[in-house]
């Protein structure tokens, strides 16, 4: 079952992929947004890179697959919306499409490779993507969910479920990238 909570939230990831900013997803939008996510990463961490830009390869595959309906090789937002709710978040489809990017993305943020984000690190993420920096504190609070100040890969990956799957307007993850409200 959908939500109109969850349609907003693809909406919103619609809006970041289309890169080209012309209402439609292709590969050139998925390619564009790998590279800005790969910005956070360290200059020498190909690794972290290559799997940021490969996590982004296999999304845009299952999302041309099944959501490019009309076969214009593009996918509208209506469509986007539709593979997101029916494959993109199936289970058999969801960690290697979304998670793997989260995985790298916290790999790619975690500078001092503690194994956890600091708010500083965390920041660096709102910067790449052009988010407004006054919602990082208030996202990393909501995300570091044992309060210590750091979060961890398990809270990270959970702000992602979050986002991606939960209906609950309360949800920690809602807040991943800023408030998200439909």
């Amino acid at each position: 079952m959908t939500s109109v909570l969850k349609d907003h939230k693809f909406s919103i990831v619609f809006d970041w992929f289309d890169q080209g900013k012309d209402g439609r997803l292709t590969q050139d939008d998925f390619q564009a947004t790998a590279r800005m996510f790969a910005q956070v990463a360290r200059e020498d961490d190909h690794a972290t890179v290559t799997a940021l830009h490969d996590a982004f390869d296999a999304w845009w595959g299952l999302v041309l697959e099944h959501g490019d309906t009309d076969g214009d090789g593009g996918v509208s937002r209506e469509e986007f919306i539709t593979v997101m709710q029916v494959n993109v978040t199936a289970p058999e489809h969801f960690d290697g499409a979304v998670m793997a990017i989260a995985d790298a993305v916290i790999n790619a943020l975690d500078t001092d490779d503690d194994g956890v984000l600091s708010l500083d690190e965390y920041v660096r993420l709102f910067e790449a993507l052009g988010i407004p920096r006054e919602f990082a504190r208030e996202a990393f609070a909501k995300l570091d969910r044992d309060g210590d100040g750091t979060v961890s890969h398990t809270e990270f990956r959970q702000a992602i479920s979050d986002f991606y799957l939960s209906a609950d307007p309360d949800a920690p993850g809602n807040y991943l990238l800023g408030p998200v409200s439909p």
